[in-house]
């Protein structure tokens, strides 16, 4: 996972790390801040041990670089963009990211330049004094939401890669909104009391004289220097934006011609991926991968050009193997025209109905649970089909509600067996609920056997398997009619171990991926390997001859 996180160029991996030290000196800055609801003297206690770090020569520096190499970075990664078209939450970043240095700039000049220039003691008090009743107290606490909302968005995009990620998000979420509402509450508590002590008790004149209050004349040039900072800023952003024209111009110069089969005829940039082409300007082109090599639904037919593009790497080749294409059809997302092409996109979005990316199909890790009735042939041999069916719904009726009221769905039902998933937030969420559907179904069956055998009837037998696993949910299926389904080695992996449960004289066989993702303590259980027809590698999970048993489990799992 830590390999996932820092996947990346050095130009990403360096934007992570100055964003990381960014948000976390911003963290501290606004509890330090918020301490003022509580009591002055420990919002000055935490400043003063603060900036014995930040005022060092070694954590100025930190600070100074992380702060320049962040926007630096950022500039550079918008000027190098071949295209400015961007989903919403990057756009708002780049908004966010801009806006930021024109808010920040009177900060760090009536602050840290201050406090260098003319000796100001630059703590919170004195900050909160000189903007208190002015536009600029509304100015300086726009750019604390401002920094916190940018930080944490790129946090956020930044660590939903990591499974344990989607696990805290509510926690998350509770922070992201308590840190911002805690300082603001702070400085608005710490502003009262502050104007009270210097313009109703009238100590004003002390208050500043502790302060070493900057008089007119350095006033006059601290406001000076932070018009020509912002001026400075202003020229800055209209360069990069001249060498952003510039270099589109250069680059559409020396375009490749690119003439999609049925149409339309685009000039692509030299360099980027035939799908990003396509993409950039508004072509249709179906990629449910999003564009990573992982499916081939981008795959195109290169009816010209062929000759031109260099041989398939070993990924792409191996894909198109597993497809058994043609020797002239290519990944749109591997491969990087810079001749004229002439190009057929296999697949493409038609019709009425238009599927949006994650109904095509996304990737989800989730638990699945196979269930199967035991001898249903013979149970039903000579019975009449409307009793057939009699009994089916009275068996469903008695079990499926423990799998709704656990958080899961039937996916599907198949004759004398069911396959349900459960998609809930994360992991360990989904597997307890497996559990304990599991767990409930079992009980449920007793409840429901008792009644058959009140009748004369014999009772019934199940075989379960449970399996937790990364598989692909989406809409199969033609147009309006396509169902929500799941497909994958797990969904396969938990269908074996369902047959298994029969030869083994079991109810249930519960892998130990999905035992582990809902915390149980997997010591002085006997898990056996199983070597599953169709599953690439061997599996280990739990048989247990009644899922009931599960019962003095679920209380550990939390």
């Amino acid at each position: 996972m830590a390999k996932q996180l820092w996947h990346g160029d050095q130009v990403t991996k360096w934007r992570i790390i100055t964003g990381l030290i960014l948000l976390f000196y911003s963290f501290l800055h606004f509890v330090n801040l918020g301490l003022g609801l509580i009591s002055f003297e420990w919002m000055d206690a935490m400043q003063d041990a603060r900036t014995v770090v930040t005022r060092s020569l070694p954590g100025s520096i930190a600070l100074g670089l992380a702060l320049l190499g962040h926007a630096g970075l950022a500039f550079y990664g918008l000027v190098q963009r071949r295209t400015l078209r961007m989903p919403t939450h990057q756009w708002l970043q780049v908004i966010l990211g801009l806006v930021i240095p024109l808010q920040l700039l009177g900060h760090i000049v009536f602050t840290r330049f201050a406090h260098e220039i003319f000796g100001v003691d630059d703590e919170y008090g004195y900050m909160i004094l000189l903007i208190w009743g002015s536009q600029s107290a509304w100015y300086q606490s726009a750019l604390l939401l401002v920094v916190w909302v940018h930080g944490c968005i790129g946090l956020h995009h930044w660590l939903r890669l990591a499974n344990w990620w989607r696990a805290i998000i509510p926690y998350a979420i509770g922070v992201a909104v308590f840190v911002p509402f805690f300082a603001l509450t702070g400085f608005l508590v710490e502003g009262r009391r502050l104007a009270d002590l210097a313009y109703e008790d009238g100590f004003a004149a002390e208050m500043r004289a502790d302060f070493n209050w900057p008089d007119g004349e350095a006033r006059g040039f601290l406001v000076q220097l932070m018009d020509g900072s912002v001026q400075s800023y202003w020229i800055l952003l209209g360069a990069l934006a001249a060498l952003y024209v510039l270099r589109r111009l250069m680059r559409r110069r020396r375009a490749v011609k690119i003439n999609y089969v049925g149409g339309p005829i685009v000039d692509g940039d030299r360099g980027m991926t035939l799908l990003e082409m396509s993409q950039t300007h508004g072509v249709p082109h179906t990629a449910l991968c999003g564009g990573k090599g992982r499916c081939t639904t981008c795959r195109v037919v290169i009816e010209e050009g062929a000759e031109t593009l260099p041989p398939p790497s070993l990924a792409e080749a191996r894909s198109l193997q597993a497809v058994k294409a043609s020797p002239n059809m290519r990944l749109a997302c591997q491969i990087r025209p810079d001749q004229p092409v002439t190009a057929y996109r296999v697949f493409r979005p038609k019709g009425g109905r238009h599927r949006a990316h994650a109904s095509q199909g996304e990737e989800r890790q989730i638990a699945i649970l196979f269930l199967d009735m035991r001898g249903f042939t013979q149970r039903t041999a000579g019975l009449l089909p409307y009793d057939v069916v009699f009994l089916l719904n009275r068996f469903f009726d008695a079990i499926v509600p423990q799998i709704t009221k656990a958080g899961g769905n039937v996916d599907k039902y198949m004759g004398d067996g069911l396959l349900a998933v459960f998609e809930t937030p994360d992991p360990r969420s989904s597997a307890r609920a497996a559990l304990t559907a599991a767990c409930g179904i079992s009980e449920a069956l007793k409840t429901f056997n008792e009644s058959l055998e009140a009748a004369g009837d014999t009772a019934v037998r199940i075989g379960m398997g449970l399996h937790l696993g990364q598989v692909v949910v989406g809409e199969i299926g033609s147009g309006a009619a396509a169902p929500r389904t799941i497909i994958g080695g797990t969904v396969n992996a938990a269908s074996r171990l369902e047959a298994m449960c029969k030869e083994l004289r079991v109810e249930l066989l519960v892998s130990e991926s999905l035992l582990r993702a809902a915390n149980v303590t997997l010591a002085g259980k006997e898990l056996r390997t199983f070597e599953l027809r169709g599953v690439s590698l061997p599996v280990r999970a739990w048989p247990l001859e009644s899922a009931s048993y599960l019962r003095g489990e679920l209380p550990q799992m939390g």
